[in-house]
């Protein structure tokens, strides 16, 4: 079977975020196939993790390989950018200290696979290239430069608008430069594959969406009780903070009018900064919490009002797997092949989100219906072990 070195931005622990829990689940199922996977990736001061603190059950790599690298954001570090090539968000992830490892570890070790769980770390191809015969798989969460493109449309400031264009541009040009030296794309979403195939890249490729697990028994305690919504998101991610100012200034108001007993329960990372741009009547934020699905369990909605962003989100997912309704925009839902008042809500307009918050509202039990119906899918389209076989199968056919 395959021996793995994969390649991340940041530490994939803890499982609270989605690429986290994507770049985990996946390695997992790879290794109970037979798969030998080992880790090298950057621990960034955005997001530190103290390896001292992994629990036991973090014991499917092989080796665990990790170099601390500082990406704090500084506005002089943005304004040279304005000037320079390369993307900003590419010049912070550069690391000598990074590289010398990479050399290393290929110096000491064979593999089969090199897996980039990110685009951006295709800046490594070349030392990759001289110090190894792995063939690179790039598994692509996102399109990077799209996630820039639509914040740049929806943005009203003209400063941040052009300097998100600016960056969009950018990120475009590197993705397009590396597209030839991948000899294997597994990207998250049928739509992203295609963008991928239509910006010119002609290897062999497939769609490997990410993989959840779902337990057998829900819990359907919340939807007994009144009416609560909640969110669970990153808060330090700008598509996050977009898509909840868009919802707390567009929707929530005219919710609360209607049903002034309603309340909003916002978790996520980072919260703090964030919070003096949350406050109103009926909202609750309970910052990070310990466990995502214990705190989705105990409200019946949920809502994901994205309008930027690429890939799938992991959070969608996770509600629906354990019997929530979900709200979401036709954006929010790409990679979802889920169907509106069947498995979800698709609302793209405020009016649309508060006719969808009502009809939870006068219809429980069919709410409580659809929650079912949205583990069943789960069960069906994003089984973990399922994906992690066919990404195999695919690999064993094209790369040997």
């Amino acid at each position: 079977m395959f021996r793995i070195l994969q390649l991340c931005k940041k530490f994939p622990y803890p499982l609270k975020d989605g690429e986290s829990i994507a770049v985990n689940a996946l390695s997992r199922e790879l290794v109970a196939l037979g798969c030998q996977v080992s880790l090298l990736a950057m621990n960034t001061s955005k997001h530190y993790f103290d390896l001292s603190k992994l629990p036991l059950d973090f014991n499917h790599y092989n080796s665990i390989y990790t170099i601390n690298i500082n990406n704090d954001i500084s506005y002089w570090g943005i304004f040279k950018s304005l000037f320079q090539k390369e993307s900003y968000h590419i010049s912070r992830l550069r690391s000598i200290a990074f590289e010398e490892k990479l050399k290393i570890i290929l110096h000491r070790n064979t593999f089969d696979i090199i897996q980039l769980e990110t685009s951006i770390l295709s800046l490594y191809i070349p030392i990759i290239r001289k110090y190894s015969t792995a063939k690179i798989v790039l598994r692509s969460h996102n399109i990077e430069h799209e996630i820039w493109l639509r914040m740049a449309r929806n943005s009203s400031f003209i400063l941040k608008k052009k300097y998100f264009q600016l960056l969009s541009q950018k990120l475009k040009i590197y993705e397009y430069h590396y597209l030839k030296e991948y000899d294997f794309l597994a990207a998250i979403t049928q739509k992203d594959l295609d963008y991928y195939k239509k910006m010119g890249y002609q290897n062999q490729s497939m769609v490997c969406p990410i993989g959840i697990r779902c337990s057998s028994k829900l819990d359907l305690r919340a939807f007994r009780k009144p009416l609560s919504l909640s969110f669970i998101g990153s808060l330090d991610w700008l598509p996050n903070q977009e898509g909840l100012l868009w919802f707390m200034n567009s929707v929530w108001k005219k919710v609360i009018t209607k049903l002034p007993k309603v309340q909003l329960h916002i978790a996520g990372r980072n919260a703090a900064q964030f919070t003096q741009k949350l406050k109103a009547d009926n909202i609750k934020v309970h910052g990070e919490v310990e466990d995502a699905y214990i705190f989705l369990n105990q409200y019946p909605v949920t809502i994901v009002p994205l309008l930027s962003g690429s890939g799938m989100r992991v959070k969608i997912l996770e509600s629906m797997a354990l019997g929530r309704t979900v709200i979401t925009t036709s954006l929010g839902l790409e990679g979802i092949p889920a169907q509106h008042k069947e498995q979800v809500l698709i609302a793209d307009t405020p009016q649309a989100f508060l006719d969808c918050i009502l009809f939870c509202k006068q219809h429980p039990n069919e709410i409580q219906t659809m929650g079912k119906a949205a583990h069943q899918f789960i069960e069906r389209h994003f089984d973990r072990t399922i994906i992690a076989k066919q990404f195999i199968t695919v690999l064993k056919n094209t790369l040997l």
